[in-house]
């Protein structure tokens, strides 16, 4: 690999332990604070942080990154909504491993609607990660608990909303998308959240040390990152790193919250991620007529040029 594409790997990887490290807080501030109130205050602190972060750059903000930052913001609005929401009903080490579902939804989605064929090995790591996720959250019953049907509508989400970063970052300046993301995630949930969950300040006391947290590590971290590992990573090769969060998250539940899994769910578990890393091993694809190119971002925000 080129230093590039090292580079690129590295910044994935931590935005996985970023958002590894967040499943806790996430969980704790869950029993507190309303789904949509929680998110609105930690997507607007990061989005803050990132407008000052992006400083001179917002100065070329353009039609279509505002547009595309709106629709990336609304995909990740429902899917950190929905996964918060599950983790009320579930643990922060299951959330994770659930969460992590999106590195084999990526390589189908992309089949499915933007006719890139992944390969035989997208669905047979899609049956043994479905048998993973039985293992790891049915325990014993023929069907999920609500909190990780939650969490798996989330993982759906985001991989959307990975193939559509992996779309767009390519051609536009990642601080400027990152920033408009953000804001119109937060604005959103916090409309939601003070319309339908009354929050009060007595509810966020005791709590009020996850907000900036998550908005520091999951929201200016995490997802920057991943919009800068992804420049030089293609979708599926960035969910398979991004997926560690999984491993990430369950190690920080074991050691701050005590959670602990069965051995059937070790079992199921493992196979997610014997599933997550079989729908990235590289098979022979047919040989097809290359697309024309297209613009791609380079480093300056008012240059535009063919790769």
């Amino acid at each position: 690999m080129t230093r590039r594409q090292w580079t690129a790997n590295l910044m994935l990887l931590g935005a996985a332990l970023a958002w590894g490290s967040t499943f806790v807080p996430c969980k704790i501030a869950a029993a507190y604070l309303g789904t949509f109130f929680f998110n609105g205050l930690r997507f607007l602190l990061g989005g803050l942080f990132v407008l000052a972060m992006a400083g001179h750059r917002l100065r070329g903000l353009s039609r279509q990154e505002v547009g595309s930052g709106a629709l990336a913001g609304l995909v990740l609005f429902a899917g950190a909504a929905f996964q918060q929401a599950g983790l009320a009903f579930t643990t922060a080490g299951k959330a994770g491993f659930i969460t992590g579902l999106y590195v084999v939804l990526v390589p189908l989605l992309l089949t499915l609607f933007w006719r890139q064929w992944s390969g035989w090995n997208a669905w047979l790591a899609s049956l043994l990660a479905s048998v993973g996720l039985f293992l790891l959250s049915a325990e014993g019953r023929l069907s999920l608990a609500p909190g990780d049907s939650l969490v798996l509508v989330s993982a759906a989400l985001y991989a959307l909303h990975v193939i559509l970063i992996g779309q767009w970052v390519g051609r536009m300046e990642p601080l400027r998308l990152a920033a408009m993301q953000y804001l119109a995630c937060g604005f959103l949930s916090l409309a939601i959240g003070l319309t339908l969950e009354f929050p009060s300040w007595k509810s966020l006391q005791p709590v009020w040390w996850t907000v900036p947290y998550t908005a520091v590590f999951s929201v200016v971290v995490g997802y920057t990152l991943q919009m800068l590992g992804q420049r030089d990573a293609p979708p599926t090769v960035a969910a398979v790193i991004l997926s560690l969060e999984s491993v990430f998250a369950a190690l920080f539940g074991g050691l701050f919250l005590g959670e602990r899994l069965a051995l059937s769910q070790w079992v199921g578990g493992g196979l997610m991620l014997v599933g997550m890393v079989l729908a990235q091993v590289p098979i022979r694809q047919p040989s097809w007529p290359r697309p024309s190119s297209r613009p791609t971002y380079r480093e300056s925000p008012a240059q535009r040029t063919p790769e």
